[in-house]
């Protein structure tokens, strides 16, 4: 059974069939998506004003989400990437700084959110701050990527909240990111979003890499 999902500008999120356009649902939502990602049954919808709502895909209600919420971040989303192991999400934003959050509205789920700093730079004592536009994890080992406004592309092992690797600068802004599902191949989608307005800028382009254990795999702990 295929469903598959739309979003758009205007906060509604239909949901279709796969086999004809006719929506099956539609959500009407409390304001603009700016992403969305699914697990299993459910479905996570970021939205303006740091807003994540959550749906049951096995009984969608137009009138209530599963879980209503908002993000640890301040500023505006820019992504949101479900955990692998359907545990949780993760959000990234303009401020520079990726969230990890946890399903759930118990003290104990709260606890384990975290949000840390990444995409910036300090030159001559300021620092810069690059938004993030891309997350993706990957499918064997559970570590995710970001992809930034800096064209820098870094993984993460999110559990032990470290960095692993950090590839060369792109030429311009990484627009968005995906492994294959294997996690041997990297696709880095290389393009300027527009953060400093109108400006010559390279072409948009797709760059896929190869993917060595090394820059992905959770390092042991000492």
């Amino acid at each position: 059974f295929l469903v598959s999902l739309r979003r758009a500008w205007d906060p509604r999120t239909p949901t279709s069939g796969g086999a004809g356009p006719k929506p099956i649902a539609k959500l009407p939502l409390p304001g603009k998506v700016f992403s969305m990602d699914t697990h299993g049954h459910r479905i996570v919808v970021a939205m303006a004003n740091r807003k994540i709502n959550i749906y049951d895909a096995r009984k969608l209600d137009p009138k209530h989400a599963e879980i209503e919420t908002e993000t640890l971040l301040k500023y505006q989303t820019r992504s949101v990437r479900c955990f692998p192991n359907g545990l949780g999400y993760a959000v990234a934003s303009i401020e520079g700084r990726v969230s990890m959050e946890y399903f759930g509205q118990e003290e104990e789920q709260k606890k384990k959110s975290y949000a840390f700093k990444c995409h910036r730079k300090v030159e001559d004592g300021v620092e810069y701050v690059y938004p993030v536009n891309a997350l993706a994890f990957h499918p064997k080992f559970g570590t995710f990527a970001t992809g930034g406004c800096d064209g820098v592309v870094n993984t993460w092992d999110g559990a032990n909240k470290k960095r692993l690797y950090q590839y060369s600068k792109y030429q311009t802004s990484i627009a968005d990111l995906c492994f294959n599902v294997h996690g041997t191949k990297l696709a880095v989608a290389a393009s300027y979003t527009f953060e400093q307005g109108e400006k010559d800028h390279p072409l948009d382009a797709i760059f896929v890499r190869d993917v060595h254990e090394n820059e992905v795999k959770p390092k042991p702990k000492k």
